[in-house]
């Protein structure tokens, strides 16, 4: 007779991250359809604000509007507002109201939080979620400040301090949100293209949401004893390094001809960086995204596939993803038995769960092009970017966003909800039984490759 087990519940961790995400989408949309939150006083449709409240909470930047000439101060806020909860988490910023209530954080609560947060263990979470929330108020204050020592002298102060704290926001939690259509409409930061300040901070805000609030704590609690830092750290250093120095190169060789002629080396070089660490997830562009060259499109498209890292603000397949499938594939090549880095054996259920996300991602992605081909008229190279840019929570775009069907934004409201619950967190939710058997089938082999 198989043993089962049952579970008394069927709103499991992932279901309930899922759900809480839905409600605040559901909420925002509703915020945002209000004749307040647009400039022309009028009902905004209900699938448009849906789409912006789907892009804002899942810190995408994928926006049919823009955001500076088409919503008012109201509708600017509920979107920041969107993006640092959805950036943060939702479970997290639950806690901080529960923190300030002087409210008993459950044993449930805490597990909740441990999956929110990205973190691995149980203990001390709370801690984390305070320290999580400390450093970044730090962060974007920091961003926000460096950022209006550029933006208050061409817009005055109270102007320049609102542009600076949203874009610092928006930078931080990877949403590329931005509020420039005040120099043309969805301009991005493309007339700060030569600016170091804005640049160099906004490439720092980026970086440092998207390494991830487990990396955070490990980092402050050992500093630079780099033989101390867990695995986790160890690889998302390692991956993040590589991915930003190997993505600048490429893009100061690709571009050279197409997107940045015309520039001088030292524009080259802050514009390169600047696209290497914003494919990352960020949305942000200073130069224009339809003069990007073959190549250089294409390594965007990878770029925004990979994305950033696991526990952080940013989407994609995450850094840590990548490297397990490249280091078990390449101990395959070797026919070792055990797949180690850093001196470190990776465990089996952690290949498997990396394999899943990657088949996830690439299956939802290719999916969705197909459908979207069948029903709009642009190129396949703009419909892949703009779906990429939309599973990998992104942002950036040939400009096409706009003119889409509505079906076609239904299914990237779909990707951009699932790249940021995450696409294992996502198959635990829409398939996670409560009936385990526990019992193991006969083995047997197939061929492969």
């Amino acid at each position: 007779m198989i043993k089962r087990l049952r579970d008394k519940s069927d709103l499991t961790n992932s279901r309930i991250i899922v759900l809480f995400f839905a409600a605040l989408i559901f909420l925002g949309a509703l915020l945002l359809s209000l004749p307040i939150s647009s400039k022309s006083g009028e009902w905004t449709p209900f699938t448009d604000s849906l789409f912006t409240a789907v892009s804002s909470a899942c810190v995408t930047g994928l926006v049919v509007f823009d955001t500076f000439s088409y919503w008012t101060v109201f509708g600017q806020l509920v979107i920041i507002s969107l993006i640092q909860t959805g950036g943060l988490g939702v479970m997290t910023v639950i806690t901080m109201f529960s923190i300030f209530l002087k409210k008993r954080i459950s044993l449930r609560e805490r597990t909740l939080l441990v999956q929110s947060a990205g973190t691995m263990r149980l203990s001390g979470v709370v801690k984390l979620i305070l320290r999580i929330l400390k450093g970044t108020l730090l962060v974007e204050s920091v961003g926000a400040f460096l950022l209006s020592l550029r933006f208050i002298p061409r817009m005055g102060y109270a102007k320049g301090i609102y542009f600076a704290v949203f874009h610092s926001i928006s930078a931080f939690c990877n949403a590329g949100f931005d509020l420039m259509g005040k120099f043309g409409e969805f301009s991005s930061l493309t007339t700060f293209h030569n600016d170091i300040i804005v640049n160099l901070t906004i490439c720092l805000l980026i970086i440092t949401g998207g390494l991830g609030f487990l990396v955070w704590d490990d980092l402050i609690a050992h500093k630079l004893d780099y033989k101390s830092y867990s695995l986790h750290t160890k690889i998302v250093l390692s991956a993040s390094a590589v991915l930003i120095f190997s993505g600048f190169f490429l893009f100061f060789v690709f571009e050279r001809g197409a997107s940045m002629s015309g520039m001088s080396i030292g524009e080259r070089v802050l514009a390169s960086l600047f696209q290497s660490v914003t494919t990352r997830t960020a949305g942000f562009n200073t130069i224009k995204i339809g003069e990007l060259s073959d190549s250089g499109s294409l390594l965007s498209v990878i770029l925004m596939f990979i994305g950033g890292s696991p526990g952080s603000t940013a989407g994609g397949i995450k850094t840590t993803t990548l490297v397990v499938l490249l280091v078990s594939t390449l101990s395959v090549s070797r026919h070792s038995e055990n797949i180690d880095i850093f001196k470190r054996r990776l465990n089996n259920d952690i290949i498997k769960q990396a394999n899943a996300v990657f088949i996830f991602y690439l299956s939802a992605a290719l999916l969705s092009v197909l459908v979207v081909c069948s029903v709009e008229t642009y190129s396949l190279k703009e419909i892949t970017f703009e779906v990429v840019s939309a599973i990998g929570t992104v942002g950036l775009s040939y400009g096409i966003t706009p003119h889409l069907k509505d079906l076609s934004k239904v299914i990237l409201m779909f990707l951009m909800y699932g790249g940021r619950i995450g696409g294992l967190s996502l198959m635990l939710a829409l398939a996670e039984k409560r009936v385990k058997l526990l019992v193991k089938r006969p083995s047997e082999k197939i061929l492969i490759g």
